[in-house]
Order: structure tokens, then C-alpha cells, then sequence
């Protein structure tokens, strides 16, 4: 056996599909191989695109959920401010209604029927009034101005000096109060 290397190499005559090629493409034969190459680029360049894009959608979404919480937020606390100023005016109409005065009977039913107006704003603002007498002392509530020896259980306000408010379940201003205490054992 002659193993000679030109016996075993075969050359095959150019196909006819060669022959019928475009020219352009046989002058784009190395771009041709680099292929696969441009195809990596590319999808690499959309997942990232891909990625740019879903991140924006994200950060929309959470801005948009932020603006809607803040928007929320106003028009439940609006008229805070506002009903700050009228917590003096109650305060001074329930006064006035204290003080018994047979000779002021018109005034004090003026007051009354304002008072009532006034209430009914309140309602229609959710503000509740914190008139917390007996009940036991809650620091988120109340703000203890004193404490005093009581027949009440310790802890338990037993005076209130001036009335708190609420807002929608927020603190507008807290009752004044005096809290119970334990008796002071003798020495």
C-alpha cells in the first residue's frame, strides 16, 4: 500500500450551488463566519436594553404608588391645620355654657345652638373628641399634668382639665388629665 498524502486527498469541484451564488456574498465570506459573533452582541445588547427597560417600569410604578400614598395622605389630613384654630373656639363656647346666668338665657342659647354647628363640623372633619374621665390612661392620648391619691384604680385619670382631639385616628391635641396614684403607705 502506497499511503501517499495527494492519493488520499480528495478535492471536490466547486458545487453549483457556489456557482450560482451571489458575488456579494462570496465577497462577505469572512463577515459570514463572524456571525454567530454579531448575534451574541446583539442579544446581549437587548437583554441588557431588557433590563434597562424593566427597571424604569419599575421605578414609574413605585413613584406613581409613592404619589398616590402622599395624595392620600393630604386629603386625609387636609384640614388639620384648620382644626387646630377651632379647638380654642369650642373650648371657649363650652365655657360659656359652664357658667349658669339666668339673666344671659338668649346668649347662652346662641352659644348652644354654635356649639352644636361647631359639632357638626367636627363630625364632618372626623374630629373626635378625647373626654377620657375614668377611663385608664393612655400616653398616646393623654398628657398627665398631675397625679393625685384617688379611690380610682392607679393609673386611671380622674380629672380631665381640658379635652384632647383626634383627627382621623391621629392625635390633634391630647387631653389634659390627672392620673390616680397609689396611696402613699403611712410611715
Amino acid at each position: 500500500m502506497d499511503n501517499n498524502p495527494d492519493e488520499n486527498t480528495q478535492v471536490s469541484p466547486p458545487s453549483q450551488a457556489d456557482a450560482n451564488a451571489d458575488p456579494s456574498a462570496v465577497d462577505e465570506a469572512g463577515d459570514a463566519l463572524d456571525l454567530p459573533a454579531q448575534l451574541q452582541r446583539a442579544e446581549a445588547e437587548a437583554d441588557e436594553l431588557r433590563d434597562a427597560w424593566l427597571r424604569a417600569k419599575a421605578e414609574a410604578d413605585n413613584t406613581r404608588r409613592l404619589a398616590q400614598n402622599d395624595v392620600a395622605k393630604a386629603h386625609k389630613y387636609a384640614v388639620e391645620r384648620f382644626a387646630q384654630e377651632l379647638l380654642a373656639v369650642k373650648d371657649a363656647l363650652e365655657l360659656t355654657l359652664a357658667t349658669p346666668n339666668a339673666k344671659t338665657e338668649a346668649l347662652r342659647d346662641g352659644v348652644a345652638l354654635t356649639l352644636k354647628n361647631l359639632e357638626a363640623g367636627f363630625d364632618k372633619a372626623n374630629i373626635v373628641e378625647i373626654n377620657p374621665l375614668h377611663e385608664k390612661y393612655d400616653p398616646h392620648r393623654h398628657q398627665a399634668m398631675t397625679m393625685i391619691e384617688s379611690g380610682e384604680p392607679p393609673g386611671t385619670v380622674v380629672q380631665v382639665f381640658q379635652k384632647g382631639y383626634l383627627l382621623n385616628d391621629r392625635v390633634l391635641r391630647p387631653a389634659l388629665v390627672a392620673v390616680a396614684k397609689s396611696p402613699e403607705s403611712p410611715v
